[in-house]
């Protein structure tokens, strides 16, 4: 959606360059005011107004939705911008969002250093870090701005990697940044038939490819979300043309990971949805309430989806690029995988001794087993 008003927080004053650089090309003759967050509560018109905002208290913790009962990826976040200029229609922001106003943190020298003093707590451990939890990583020129200072940032990080994740195209701003390859730019992917009908205003699936392609040869790693996985007639075929598709302009070798997950919502998100947009058919296969208090397509389709998924993947010669679930129980994991994690301390470890395997120049630390399981039980043990 296009920006129609922005708002300065007053303070701001201290960063004027870095705000004339979140500004440039953003604005398109919209005045800029400085005042406070309007903190509007439309979810659509929220969309419309960016406010630069001062960092307030820690923005650094583990994604929100980590649970002990599913084997997660353990991903830590900095919420960084908060709503989206994008209109997905299973989007769970419409239901979780109280203040809409689209907001960037302008201060990213603050971020970087509270993720330095964190990250230097456990310098054994390697921290992927993602900015895209309440919004898209690359939403609009404004966003890009900061993302740029976070990934010039974090290339002088030891033993941190950033997770930029977007459904648009826009790299631009970002390939001549000094990244040093401890950036990922990643993808959320889907056949067109979703993209045209349930994610409204995103990047169509060529251009998508296209950026991948470009971020690629600018030397970013590259990820792969296809999350959520949608079921609709033709759906095989679809994904199996998704795949195809992109493994024909992107190499694997360049892929570090690949993400799978199935739509899910709360029962209230499943009314927020059907009121905000009548005509989508999202909600309207079989699913299941579990005891997370998520609805999700019985199991057996889940699995059904995602081992059709990987056969594609392997097809297109993606098969050694680290493939994992999203929010998905042991049992699921066991039915797809001759030798899944058993833990999500395992997991984490995974991640780290695949990007060390595969890409030996990032340096990553050399990951040990038991470290990365005995963290992972403090901290669930610490959680309230």
């Amino acid at each position: 959606m296009k920006i129609r008003a922005v708002t300065i927080e007053p303070g701001l004053e201290r960063l004027e360059g870095a705000v004339a650089e979140y500004l440039e090309g953003a604005l398109d003759g919209v005045p800029a005011r400085t005042g406070p967050s309007p903190k509007l509560s439309d979810y659509r018109a929220g969309k419309c107004h960016l406010h630069l905002d001062i960092k307030r208290g820690r923005l650094f913790h583990v994604c929100a939705s980590l649970d002990p009962r599913y084997v997660c990826c353990s991903t830590h976040v900095v919420a960084h911008v908060s709503n989206c200029p994008f209109e997905c229609t299973y989007c769970f922001l419409q239901n979780y969002l109280t203040d809409t106003t689209l907001t960037l943190i302008a201060d990213t020298d603050a971020i970087l250093e509270e993720v330095r003093q964190e990250t230097g707590r456990q310098p054994w451990r390697l921290f992927r870090v993602g900015t895209w939890e309440l919004g898209d990583s690359l939403g609009n020129r404004a966003i890009c701005a900061g993302a740029r200072r976070l990934v010039e940032g974090f290339g002088s990080m030891k033993n941190a990697i950033l997770k930029l994740r977007t459904k648009g195209a826009l790299v631009e701003p970002l390939l001549d940044a000094d990244h040093k390859g401890r950036t990922v730019i990643s993808w959320t992917v889907n056949p067109r038939q979703v993209i045209r009908r349930e994610e409204i205003g995103t990047a169509p699936l060529e251009d998508r490819i296209k950026a991948m392609a470009s971020a690629a040869e600018a030397g970013y790693l590259i990820g792969l979300h296809f999350d959520p996985m949608l079921l609709f007639e033709g759906w095989r075929r679809a994904y199996r043309e998704l795949v195809q598709e992109i493994f024909a302009s992107l190499d694997p070798g360049s892929v570090c990971w690949i993400s799978m997950g199935s739509l899910r919502f709360n029962p209230e998100m499943k009314r927020k949805i059907e009121t905000n947009y009548p005509t989508t058919a999202i909600t309207a296969q079989e699913m299941l309430l579990g005891d997370d208090n998520k609805l999700r397509y019985v199991r057996y389709k889940r699995v059904e989806m995602y081992r059709h998924l990987l056969a594609c993947l392997k097809e297109a010669g993606a098969g050694r690029c680290f493939t994992y679930l999203c929010m998905e129980r042991p049992n699921v994991w066991k039915a797809l995988f001759d030798d899944p994690p058993g833990s999500i301390g395992e997991l984490d470890y995974r991640f780290a001794l695949s990007l060390k395997e595969r890409f030996p120049h990032l340096n990553v630390p050399a990951p040990e087993l038991q470290r990365y399981v005995q963290a992972a039980r403090i901290h669930y043990q610490e959680r309230p």
